[in-house]
């Protein structure tokens, strides 16, 4: 890459790069060494499952452990190094933009992994929906700063002007042919039709593929259908924020202006949007309870499954959350209006105000619990089942939330508003571990 980014047109500016991967012969197999992004992996049960699967999985780089913080950067360096050195990853030996495919049943995303230029909301490429916690962000930049390369992909979306795209949802067979297509769309439809450079499912079921586009002209005719391209963040918030942090320590043309990224064009292959739920660890249920009385309706549910069900059908209606803990679920809905009123920000759209987890942060938790937003108090889990879990087992309380809509989310992005932090997750998320940017590789 020679461009500078500083000086991007007002659309996407995705640049081929050498991925650093495992090299299949030295490793136990693809799977084992992969992992979910560094925020899904549940500690520690999920840490020390990932580590023992194979003693190369990437979480000793994306999730090192060591007595302090500077401690686990340098193990994470040295692991990397030694890695490297003995061949157990490998850079590729041309640049190249990657073709990414996730499949399970029904459920096909494809999409471009490159290294994007970098760019502030103000510009208006990227948008953000969330807000980030700044101890993550510090976190995620000391490692980068030491290994000096990008782990993960962030998950971007973005909507092509090919509105006759197919829905991703039938395996495939509604997925335009390529011969139909052109730009970016084109190229990824060509180039699954090769061989790919590894292929390998996870236990999670899904199957995942990639290739590698080298030609010139292939990745010109990417490039120039993303350069009036606008994405949304889906998923990789403080790894954004880092990104940025990083470049601005590192002034001037080069490597740092650049981040991985993984772009899917949701018009070809929508994304599936679920909830991210609180575990609050000091807050019993019963007291949880308490809190609610007269500002909430609240009904109790025996089974997860019944309790989910309404959980969608009170959040149809207006704000709901599910309380777990103590071995059933309770449905608080309805919040009275003055309650409302004297807690949530006025200075907001009403797509804002009137969210759950708006409501969450504002009424419930800096209001009605007074639990502050801190590790120590509050832990964000994707799976609902290791919420609940986790809950019951320490005596806490899992919230457990409804999804936003993604037309919610891409409108309030594109009015410049961030929804509070861990307010969605989208997926499928790429598989870490898969292909990574090295700063320091050409």
């Amino acid at each position: 890459m020679t461009s500078s980014g500083r000086h991007a047109d007002n659309g996407l500016r995705l640049f081929p790069f050498r991925g650093v991967r495992y090299v299949p012969e030295r490793v136990g197999s693809l799977a084992a060494v992969t992992s979910p992004p560094y925020d899904v992996v549940v500690r520690p049960d999920g840490l020390l499952h990932l580590e023992s699967a194979d003693p190369h999985n990437i979480v000793r780089l994306i999730l090192p452990q060591a007595d302090t913080p500077a401690a686990r950067n340098e193990q994470a360096a040295t692991t990397l190094a030694e890695w490297l050195r003995d061949g157990i990853l490998a850079a590729d030996p041309k640049a190249a933009l990657y073709v990414y495919e996730q499949r399970d049943g029904d459920v096909l995303q494809r999409g471009l992994i490159g290294a994007l230029a970098l760019s502030t909301p103000e510009e208006g490429v990227v948008l953000p929906h969330e807000d980030v916690m700044a101890d993550i962000v510090a976190d995620r930049a000391a490692l980068m700063r030491t290994t000096a390369v990008n782990f993960e992909p962030l998950l971007l979306t973005y909507r092509s002007s090919d509105e006759g795209g197919g829905d991703g949802g039938d395996g495939g067979a509604g997925v335009p042919e390529a011969g139909n297509q052109s730009g970016a769309a084109a190229v990824i439809e060509r180039t699954t039709t090769g061989r790919p450079l590894l292929a390998t499912t996870t236990e999670d079921g899904f199957s995942h593929r990639l290739w590698a586009v080298t030609d010139p002209a292939g990745i010109a005719e990417a490039q120039a259908d993303l350069a009036d391209r606008q994405a949304l963040i889906a998923d990789g918030h403080h790894r954004w924020a880092t990104y940025l942090r990083l470049r601005d320590e590192h002034p001037g043309p080069g490597p740092w202006e650049y981040g991985l990224v993984l772009l899917i064009d949701t018009v070809r292959y929508p994304l599936q949007v679920r909830a991210i739920h609180r575990v609050l660890h000091r807050l019993p249920v019963a007291e949880a309870l308490t809190g609610l009385d007269g500002a909430f309706r609240v009904r109790t549910i025996d089974t997860l499954p019944e309790a989910l069900a309404a959980l969608a059908d009170a959040a149809a209606a207006g704000n709901a959350f599910l309380l777990a803990g103590d071995g059933r679920f309770h449905l608080a809905d309805r919040p009275a209006r003055d309650l409302l009123e004297r807690t949530v920000p006025t200075d907001h759209p009403a797509a804002w105000r009137t969210l759950d987890a708006t409501v969450l942060h504002h009424t419930l938790l800096d209001k009605v619990w007074s639990v502050p937003d801190a590790p120590e108090h509050i832990a964000y889990i994707h799976a609902t089942d290791a919420a609940v879990e986790q809950a019951e087992r320490h005596g806490g309380t899992a919230v457990l939330m409804h999804p936003v809509r993604e037309e919610v989310v891409r409108e309030l992005a594109r009015q410049g508003v961030t929804m509070p932090r861990k307010s969605t997750s989208f997926g499928p998320k790429p598989a870490t571990g898969l292909v990574l940017r090295s700063l320091t590789i050409d």
